[in-house]
């Protein structure tokens, strides 16, 4: 019971679990983020109610304004003669009558006929009459004997940004022959005004009056934003649906990177869309209020976490601390490997006996991962990089004694035939067996290595002044122990070899023995293969080769340098 009751007040995750259960204490008192999102949440519903209830009532402002305007210009172009449009003096002395008892369109009346030629106008413009404005939707849609509502402009002769308005002009027989159109100035008195002029806090927040068909900004509480194209697609996903039809409201960030609470209502006698608009910043002014009263307390918070945590963390992983100091040295040298000092049994010291353990096997498994980085996986063999570095070895104890050094490269004849017919399994069966008959004719001092998929060298060491007599030798003898054919998944399997052969000094390089003796590979191959060639570093004609007995079959691969090879 007593050890029970100690391995539970020893264990460290008691003592983390005390040490969370403070901090959740203090988390529940400043839970900061709860509280700002709830804060947040509400206050997006109260401002969003908000600002639906102002585009709404501008909406419907607006609407009852263009109504006014349509119905006032039907009204006229029914009530007018066909006859004045073959007499302007008068036809202009009927616009400025009707137009002083109702004066909404500031620009102006003008009418034209059927090709759209300006006839007469009220009050009188500069550059009015006469033009051609067949080219305008509004009178387009006119003489085709629709009343429309313009694309919003800047006017030709008003030189304003300018509203228009068409309806057709019929005779008796309810032809059109003409279209009278009213021009209203954007920001006239009694009709956009109030809305460009308009604001919604202290910033950027105001009212948008949005034509999709058009893609324009009608009006704006910004001047500037008057008769501008809408963004494009991408830049605003919030305007993206509300030019899609979207109605209502939602949080978005506008093109200029300001996050705004928004929303959209329709104006139904034109189809544009009214948009109340407040940046977030002041829409959650409370929210963010609350964050800074937050913000303190949390560094309050975070002042007795700096204080009391690193002191109760000391203590609870003093040990392991010193674990890892100890550790460390050993891997600095300063102080050998050995297993680490085990001080307690709590969780920290479970971990430093797992470590003694891990580091036993490390031990264990170094020798074997040496052997590894340096050997042949398949055969065993020294690899391209252990040669190398016998290689260097060889030439600089050949510089102290005077001798000489063979170095024979040796290509498989017939290997990619048999690997693939039989399969790749068949040929490492193979290479291990040519690796083993390779293996009894290699002295003691000398290296066997693959360094290749089947190729081979042996670099032979300590020869005297018959070194080439003697590598003619060893070369013939490997040719000679591959000829006796091999079995292989029971069937027997004859194959070749072509050897290359380097003879140098100790004042040869390593890059010139490789050089030579890829090189003379090539000669073997070219004469015939089954049989070797041999350089002295420096020739600089190759000697005729020396034939050997042969029967290989022939190798298909080609050759790569051996010196790449071995870097």
């Amino acid at each position: 019971m007593n050890t029970r009751i100690r391995r539970v007040t020893d264990s460290i995750f008691t003592r983390l679990m005390l040490l969370g259960l403070c901090l959740v204490v203090l988390g529940i008192v400043l839970r900061h983020h709860a509280l700002t999102d709830f804060l947040r949440r509400d206050l997006a519903a109260v401002v969003e109610s908000q600002q639906l209830a102002l585009a709404s009532y501008v909406a419907r402002d607006v609407d009852d304004k263009i109504v006014q305007r349509q119905n006032l210009l039907e009204r006229l172009a029914a009530a007018m003669p066909p006859d004045l449009l073959e007499q302007p003096e008068k036809l202009r002395a009927w616009l400025r009558e009707h137009y002083e008892y109702q004066p909404l369109f500031s620009a102006g009346l003008f009418v034209v006929d059927a090709r759209g030629v300006a006839l007469a106008d009220h009050p009188v413009l500069e550059g009015r009459v006469g033009a051609d404005y067949s080219d305008r939707d509004y009178i387009a849609a006119g003489l085709t004997g629709e009343p429309y509502v313009g694309r919003p402009v800047m006017g030709r002769a008003a030189k304003e940004p300018i509203l228009p308005i068409s309806a057709p002009l019929r005779d008796r027989k309810g032809e059109v022959k003409g279209v009278i159109a009213g021009i209203s100035a954007l920001a006239a008195p009694g009709f956009l005004n109030s809305l460009l002029q308009s604001r919604i806090g202290e910033t950027t927040g105001g009212f948008l009056l949005i034509s999709p068909r058009d893609q324009v900004f009608v009006a704006s509480s910004r001047p500037e934003m008057v008769l501008r194209p809408t963004p494009a697609p991408g830049v605003n996903p919030l305007h993206d649906r509300a030019m899609a039809g979207y109605r209502g409201t939602g949080v978005t960030v506008n093109a200029a990177g300001i996050e705004e609470v928004s929303a959209m209502v329709t104006v139904p006698s034109t189809g544009w869309f009214v948009v109340a608009r407040v940046p977030s910043s002041e829409a959650f002014a409370t929210v963010a209020r609350t964050q800074d009263f937050l913000i303190k307390g949390g560094l309050l918070t975070l002042l007795l976490f700096a204080i009391l945590v690193p002191v109760g963390l000391y203590l609870v992983f003093r040990h392991l601390r010193q674990a890892a100091a100890h550790a460390d040295r050993m891997t600095l040298g300063e102080l050998p490997l050995e297993p680490l000092p085990q001080y307690r049994h709590d969780e920290v010291g479970h971990l430093i006996a797992a470590f003694n353990r891990l580091l036993a096997k490390l031990n264990q498994n170094q020798a074997e991962l040496a052997r590894m980085a340096h050997h042949d996986t398949l055969t065993g063999l020294p690899n391209r990089v252990l040669l190398s570095d016998r290689l260097q070895q060889v030439l600089a104890q050949a510089r102290r004694k005077g001798s000489a050094v063979g170095l024979l490269f040796m290509d498989l004849d017939g290997f990619k035939d048999i690997n693939d017919s039989l399969g790749h399994e068949a040929g490492d069966e193979l290479l291990r067996q040519v690796t083993t008959r390779l293996s009894g004719i290699v002295r003691g001092a000398d290296t066997l290595a693959r360094v290749g998929g089947d190729e081979f060298v042996l670099l032979l060491s300590d020869l005297g002044d018959n070194a080439e007599e003697v590598a003619a030798i060893v070369a013939r003898k490997c040719i000679g122990t591959l000829k006796a054919p091999f079995v292989i998944s029971g069937k027997q399997c004859t194959i070749g070899v072509s050897i290359g052969i380097a003879v140098g000094d100790g004042n040869s390089t390593a890059d010139a023995l490789l050089l030579a003796a890829d090189h003379a590979m090539y000669d073997a191959k070219k004469a015939g293969r089954g049989r070797h060639v041999i350089r002295e570093v420096g020739t600089t004609a190759p000697p005729a080769p020396a034939p050997a007995a042969s029967g290989a079959s022939a190798d298909a691969g080609g050759m790569h340098g051996l010196r790449s090879r071995l870097k």
